[in-house]
């Protein structure tokens, strides 16, 4: 006789998220025992406290439905581990692995129910006998602690990691997820989470910008198209076959696919996005709603280290990844003029003449700074030794006789040498280098532009000094932007001691970049106006060079009003903290993210006394802008603000401390040069937009065109992380030279 209530084998989710969350409800409504393991500590009280509720039909209305669920944080947890759903963030995948490795039963096994490629990393810390590999799809938001968003239907396929036949605890596995909806069983698994990567691309791509994920895509899908092509460009030379899913049909976004069939998969795919409850991504829920960072980075870790060794370029996919970490902390930068910039890089370059390099100079080139590679990094030691903090004269003073001595025993002497004195900041330092072997045309001097302020204060040096860890160099300016400059003189120095062309050079370094250049922008621009273009040996961005840069302006809301005895005589006077909030609200329509314009009012000052009618407030106010247009719009909206009260006053003080850095036809071309330059020493180059300034701003906007972010590979720019590559040294100094040696014969 058979049990009527037959015990069904229970399940430990970790990460009751949007899928850990939907799969636990499901499972424990069919009457399987579920454990749910999370770190929110809020979710975990709600989940105790009224079960796990799922809501249906939108977050207003519809209806909800909970059940109950053990639920614990992972510092709670007592027993061991069996059948694991292992739904974390993808970043967040080897903390999960520390808590789970100890508590894993022999024969249990950890289901990888998670955006991304993370089966291998499990299958390294636990064993691939106890990894399940999986690909999810489902469409749900966490929207209060304790209840799930159902998004709508979705896809799961299980399967057993590397293609291996499908196997009982699969089966079983796939028969208890029918409780949720469609799963199925696959011995190509692989083939999915290529496809998912593809689609997952574009709809991380949507959260660029503030709209719904359908219109964006199909809005912008050249991009969309660019952007799948570049990841099923790897797929295609690892072997994988892709598989469809949902309404996604992976095969018309390869490269090279018919025209018409692309648009029809598109309009198909859209129509779908159009019908379901959740109309925006997970990725734009954390950057707007839970301000957390994104894991499309390390989603996409994978495909950039494949197409990295097939020596594929993934330009889009770099540039959608580094516009989501810029918009960590900051999504009111979210703006679809980020999206019309994928659909620019997305379009068929122009055709270029060739280099007038070979690859076997180019290759002699690299060789020679790979031997030299020691020789930089001491110097680099050496450089980041100098403390040069933008607020010590004394110390830049310092600094910049280091820079003297060192640039006449790597160079030599200069042709002319010029040192413009600054009574409030760091002197200009300005070499000329005459060409060598040139056949170009134009004679005109390349600028080499650098700084050497960093923004770390004197004495930091004692407590964080240069430090070199095979690969990773750490330190104070050595990423912004020390490095940049060491480069930029090897670079010299291979082409020398190659007896290759290089073309006449300026090498201009200022002492306030990190303040705002205000004591330099003036002799940047008049340097500028009579040179060939600029190569700014600014850092890079996630390796990309920078084709794009927002403008800054830094402005101050100054009113004056009435004092008067707020209790005595509340009539008498005019409150200029009341004045000023009527001002900020209309500072606040002049907002535009669409058009890539944000205005933060980010100080307020006012009154004297609770009891007094404030005589004085002050606003202070960061507005970035994305073009000219913007600059100007702004500019005359500020300059026409008039008082609402009739006896208050407003004054407007402060200006715009850089230009937008606009990818002019000069910075195209430019950035072509590079990219192609790049082919020849055999890597990718790709190129981004930022929203962070430098000096290549003032450049550009008086006409000369710039390469900038020529500089440092690394990150942590301004932060205690802040580090840099022994190899991104020897690889970008190559590059530099190649370029100097391209452009002395163009």
């Amino acid at each position: 006789m058979k049990d009527a209530h037959p015990v069904r084998p229970g399940y430990t989710v970790v990460g009751a998220g949007a899928i850990g969350g939907t799969l636990a409800f499901a499972l424990a409504r069919a009457g399987h025992p579920v454990t749910v393991v999370d770190t929110d500590r809020t979710h975990v009280d709600a989940i105790r406290t009224r079960g796990l509720v799922v809501a249906r039909g939108g977050t207003r209305g519809g209806t909800r439905e909970s059940v109950p669920v053990t639920a614990t944080t992972p510092d709670e947890f007592t027993g061991t581990l069996h059948r694991v759903l292992l739904a974390v963030k993808a970043q967040a995948t080897g903390t999960a692995l520390d808590w789970i490795a100890p508590r894993l039963a022999p024969d249990g096994y950890v289901v990888s129910l998670q955006n991304g490629f993370n089966e291998s990393l499990i299958a390294q810390r636990l064993g691939a006998a106890r990894t399940v590999a999986a690909f999810v799809n489902i469409f749900a938001d966490v929207i209060e602690p304790g209840v799930i968003l159902d998004g709508g239907a979705g896809a799961l396929v299980i399967g057993e990691p590397d293609g291996g036949p499908v196997s009982p605890r699969v089966r079983d596995l796939v028969a208890h997820l029918h409780s949720w909806g469609p799963a199925v069983a696959s011995d190509n698994v692989e083939g999915y989470l290529w496809a998912k990567a593809g689609f997952g691309a574009m709809l991380a791509a949507t959260a660029l910008a503030d709209a719904p994920m359908a219109d964006l895509i199909d809005r912008h899908r050249p991009a969309m198209a660019a952007l799948t092509g570049e990841i099923f460009a790897v797929s295609d030379r690892l072997g994988v076959t892709l598989e469809a899913f949902d309404a996604f049909e992976p095969h018309p976004f390869r490269r090279g696919a018919d025209p018409a069939a692309q648009d029809a998969a598109f309009d198909r795919l859209t129509a779908w996005l159009r019908t379901q409850t959740k109309d925006r991504s997970g990725i734009w829920r954390d950057l707007a709603v839970r301000h957390r960072p994104v894991e499309a980075p390390t989603h996409y870790t994978e495909v950039f280290d494949h197409a990295a060794r097939e020596g594929l370029p993934t330009p889009l996919l770099h540039t959608v990844v580094t516009g989501l970490r810029q918009l960590e902390g900051a999504a009111q930068n979210m703006s679809e003029s980020r999206l019309d910039e994928l659909d620019r890089l997305a379009q068929p370059p122009a055709p270029s003449l060739p280099l007038p390099l070979g690859a076997e100079q180019a290759d002699a080139v690299r060789q020679w700074l790979d031997a030299h590679r020691e020789d930089m990094v001491a110097d680099l030691a050496a450089y980041a030794s100098q403390g040069s903090a933008s607020d010590d004269l004394d110390a830049l003073d310092s600094c910049l006789g280091w820079l003297r001595d060192w640039l006449d025993r790597r160079l030599g002497a200069p042709d002319a040498e010029e040192t413009l004195a600054r009574e409030e900041a760091g002197d200009i330092l300005v070499r000329r280098y005459s060409a060598r072997g040139t056949t170009a045309q134009d004679h005109r001097p390349v600028l080499l532009l650098g700084h050497y302020d960093t923004v770390w204060p004197t004495g930091t040096l004692d407590t964080w000094p240069f430090r070199r860890e095979g690969d990773h160099i750490t330190g104070p300016g050595v990423f912004d932007m020390k490095a940049g400059l060491v480069q930029a003189v090897w670079a010299l120095r291979a082409l020398d001691a190659l007896d290759l062309p290089r073309p006449a050079c300026t090498v201009m370094l200022n002492g306030d970049e990190e303040t705002g250049s205000l004591a330099s922008r003036d002799a940047i621009v008049e340097e500028a106006r009579d040179s060939r273009l600029a190569m700014v040996f600014e850092a890079a961005a996630d390796g990309a060079i920078k084709t794009a840069r927002k403008g800054v302006g830094l402005f101050t809301v100054t009113v004056t009003g009435v004092e008067a005895h707020a209790g005595l005589d509340p009539t008498a006077g005019a409150s200029a903290v009341d004045e000023l909030a009527h001002q900020i609200l209309r500072l606040t329509d002049l907002r535009a993210p669409d058009a890539g314009t944000s205005l933060n009012v980010g100080v307020v000052e006012g009154g004297t006394r609770s009891n007094v009618t404030a005589g004085h407030a002050v606003g202070r106010i960061d507005i970035r802008v994305a073009t000219a247009a913007e600059q100007k719009r702004l500019g005359d909206a500020l300059a026409a603000l008039r008082p609402v009260g009739p006896r208050t006053r407003v004054e407007v003080t402060g200006g715009w401390n850089r230009p937008v850095f606009e990818r002019t036809e000069g910075v195209a071309a430019l950035a072509d040069l590079a990219r192609r330059c790049a082919a020849l020493l055999g890597h990718d180059l790709p190129e981004a937009s930022v929203g962070g300034a430098s000096d290549g701003n003032f450049v550009v906007a008086q006409g000369t065109p710039v390469l900038d972010g020529i500089g440092a590979v690394g990150s942590g720019a301004h932060a205690r992380s802040e580090n840099t590559s022994v190899q991104g040294m020897v690889t970008r100094a190559a590059l530099a030279a190649t370029i100097l040696a391209a452009l002395a014969r163009e």
